[in-house]
C-alpha cells in the first residue's frame, strides 16, 4: 500500500472530498465535541518496560481494556445514541453483535434511559449474554452467526421503527473512537515513530487516523489486521470494498468479512499501511501485555502489539515512541490454555518437528543424546512396526529462529530426517494431541478441518449432509471458549463422489480447509513417507 500523504495537502479537505462526503475538519469538529466521558473514562497510556527494553525505544499501550465494558467500544455506541433526536430516543435501538459492541450499546441505552435490543447468534457463549442483560439490553438470539443475527435486526430495526446502531461504519461512532486519538496525543507529546491500530470493520483506525493525521501529520498510522481476517487490506490491495469469502475467529473482535464503506474511505486516505499478523504473533503479544501490566487481552485487544512487533522487526523506524491500543480483555478464562500454547511459538520460544527414527531399542536415548542439554515440551510416539518411527517432539528454545536451524541441522548431520511443523496449523491445533500411528488401510481417505458452531445440532447437522456411503475414519473435536470448535475429519469418499462431496460442504456452511496433503497428516496419521 502507498504511504498517504504527509502535509502536503491542505488541512481542510482531504483529496476524495465530495458533495456530501464529511471532510476533515467535520471529524475534528466530531471528534472534539462527541459525548463520551458520561460512560468512559480516560484510559491510561502505560509503558512496557519489556518490550521498550527489548527493541530498545518506549513502547507504549493505551488501556482501553480499563473501560466499564472492557473495551473502546462504549465510545463510539454512546457517542451515536447520544445524537439521537427525541423522537428516534423514544422508539429505542438495536444493533447485531456478539461481543464488545453488543455491550457497548447496551450500557449507552441504559445510561441514557432509551430501551435497547441487541441481536447476537444464538452461537454467542452464554458468558457475553449475561453481560449484556446485565446491562440492561433486552437479548434476541437469532441465526448461527453474525450474517443472519445482522439480518434480523434490520428486519426488527424496519418493523418497529427503530434505529440501528452500527458497530463500526457510522461517523458517530467513528468520532467516539477518535477520542482515543486525543487523549493519546495529549497524554504523549513528545516524538510518536508510528502508532498501531487493530482493524476489523475500521471504526478505531479511521477515528484515530482523522485526529492524529490532523494534528500530527508526519505520525505514521499502522493499521494491523488478523491474517485471516483482514478485509481492509484486500480492500485496499482491490481498490475497492471486497466481502471476504471466510474469517478466521480468533480474533473475533476483528473477523469481520467487509470494512466500513466510510471507514474504508478513510483508510484508504490516512492510513500509512496495513499489516497482517498470524495467530501466533497475536498469542505472543497477548503474552508480552500480561507479561508487563498483569493485564489479560481478548486477542482483537492485542493486535495492535502483535502488528507493532512485527512492524518494528522489519522496518528503520525514526525516533521517538511506538504506540499500540489494547482494545479490549473480554476474553473467556478456558481460552488461555491454547493462547498459552501459541504463545510459545509465536515467541519462537519452541520448536515442534517431526523426526523419523529408527525402530529398535535404544533408538530413544540416542535422540535424547542428539538433542543436547535442551528442555523437551513435549513427546509424543507410538509403536508402529518396521524399521522407521516418527516421533512429534516440541524443543524449548532460548535463541529464536537461529537456535531452530541449529537444532534441526544438528539432528540432520546425525541422520535424523526432520519435518519443521512449527508453522503448521494442522499439526498445532490437532496432531500434536492425537498422535496414534498411521492407518494404511484406510483408503480414499480425505482430511478437512472445519469449524463446527457450538450449539446442539451442529454434528448432527453435519453428518446428515454427508452421504452414507461416506465413512468417517477420523474425528478429533478441540474447542478453545469461543463460538466455534476445531473439528478435523478424516472421510473416505471414492474419487468419482469427490465433486458431490465438496459441493455438499459449501451447501453445508461451515468453514473449512482441505488437508490431505498437510506433512503433518502424511507423517502421523495415513502413513505415508515424505
Amino acid at each position: 500500500m502507498d504511504a498517504a500523504p504527509h502535509g502536503d495537502y491542505p488541512q481542510n479537505v482531504w483529496p476524495s472530498g465530495s458533495p456530501g462526503v464529511l471532510l476533515v475538519h467535520d471529524y475534528i469538529r466530531k471528534i472534539l465535541s462527541a459525548r463520551v466521558y458520561d460512560v468512559a473514562i480516560e484510559t491510561p497510556l502505560d509503558p512496557l518496560p519489556r518490550i521498550s527494553h527489548a527493541l530498545g525505544r518506549p513502547v507504549l499501550l493505551k488501556r482501553e481494556d480499563l473501560q466499564p465494558v472492557f473495551s473502546f467500544k462504549l465510545r463510539g455506541a454512546f457517542n451515536r445514541i447520544a445524537q439521537l433526536p427525541a423522537d428516534a430516543a423514544a422508539k429505542g435501538v438495536i444493533c447485531a453483535s456478539a461481543g464488545n459492541h453488543a455491550q457497548g450499546v447496551a450500557l449507552a441505552a441504559r445510561e441514557l434511559g432509551i430501551k435497547s435490543i441487541i441481536v447476537m447468534p444464538r452461537t454467542t457463549p452464554q458468558i457475553k449474554v449475561r453481560s449484556v442483560k446485565s446491562l440492561g439490553g433486552q437479548v434476541v438470539l437469532h441465526g448461527d452467526g453474525f450474517d443472519e443475527a445482522h439480518a434480523h435486526a434490520r428486519e426488527i430495526e424496519a418493523a418497529r421503527g427503530l434505529t440501528f446502531i452500527h458497530p463500526y461504519d457510522d461517523p458517530d461512532v467513528i468520532a467516539g473512537q477518535g477520542t482515543i486519538a486525543v487523549e493519546l496525543l495529549n497524554q504523549h507529546s513528545g516524538a510518536i515513530a508510528a502508532i498501531f491500530v487493530q482493524i476489523g470493520g475500521g471504526g478505531l483506525a479511521a477515528g484515530v487516523a482523522s485526529y492524529v493525521k490532523f494534528l500530527r501529520p508526519e505520525i505514521p498510522v499502522i493499521g494491523v489486521e488478523a491474517e485471516d481476517s483482514a478485509c481492509m487490506k484486500a480492500a485496499l490491495d482491490a481498490g475497492e470494498r471486497v466481502v471476504l469469502d471466510q474469517v478466521g475467529l480468533f480474533a473475533d473482535g476483528v473477523a469481520v468479512r467487509q470494512a466500513g464503506e466510510e471507514t474504508f474511505r478513510l483508510c484508504r486516505e490516512l492510513l500509512d499501511d496495513v499489516i497482517t499478523v498470524t495467530t501466533d504473533e497475536i498469542c505472543a503479544a497477548m503474552k508480552d501485555i500480561y507479561d508487563d501490566t498483569r493485564a489479560i487481552s481478548e486477542p482483537s485487544g492485542a493486535l495492535g502489539l502483535a502488528g507493532l512487533k512485527k512492524y518494528a522487526a522489519a522496518h528503520k523506524l525514526k525516533d521517538g515512541a511506538l504506540i499500540a491500543i489494547n482494545s479490549g480483555a473480554n476474553m473467556n478464562f478456558d481460552r488461555l490454555r491454547h493462547v498459552a500454547e501459541r504463545a510459545e511459538i509465536g515467541e519462537r520460544r519452541e520448536a515442534l518437528l517431526a523426526v523419523t527414527i529408527p525402530e529398535r531399542p535404544g533408538a530413544y536415548r540416542a535422540f535424547i543424546q542428539a538433542l543436547g542439554k535442551r528442555s523437551i515440551t513435549e513427546f509424543n510416539y507410538r509403536y508402529a512396526g518396521g524399521r522407521d518411527a516418527r516421533i512429534f517432539v516440541g524443543v524449548q528454545l532460548s535463541e529464536g529462529e537461529e537456535e531452530k536451524r541449529q537444532v534441526i541441522e544438528a539432528l540432520a548431520a546425525k541422520g535424523y530426517p526432520v519435518l519443521d511443523m512449527s508453522d503448521n496449523e494442522l499439526a498445532k491445533l490437532h496432531v500434536r494431541y492425537m498422535i496414534g500411528g498411521p492407518a494404511p488401510s484406510i483408503q480414499d481417505e480425505v482430511l478437512l478441518r472445519f469449524q463446527f458452531p457450538e450449539r446442539p445440532g451442529a454434528l448432527m447437522q453435519f453428518l446428515r449432509s454427508l452421504d452414507p456411503a461416506w465413512n468417517i475414519s477420523l474425528f478429533h473435536y478441540r474447542n478453545h471458549g469461543s463460538a466455534y470448535g476445531r473439528v478435523l475429519a478424516g472421510i473416505q469418499v471414492p474419487h468419482a463422489s469427490r465433486a458431490d462431496f465438496f459441493a455438499r460442504l459449501v451447501s453445508l456452511g461451515y468453514w473449512h480447509e482441505e488437508e490431505t496433503e498437510n506433512p503433518a497428516y502424511r507423517a502421523f496419521l495415513d502413513g505415508t513417507q515424505h
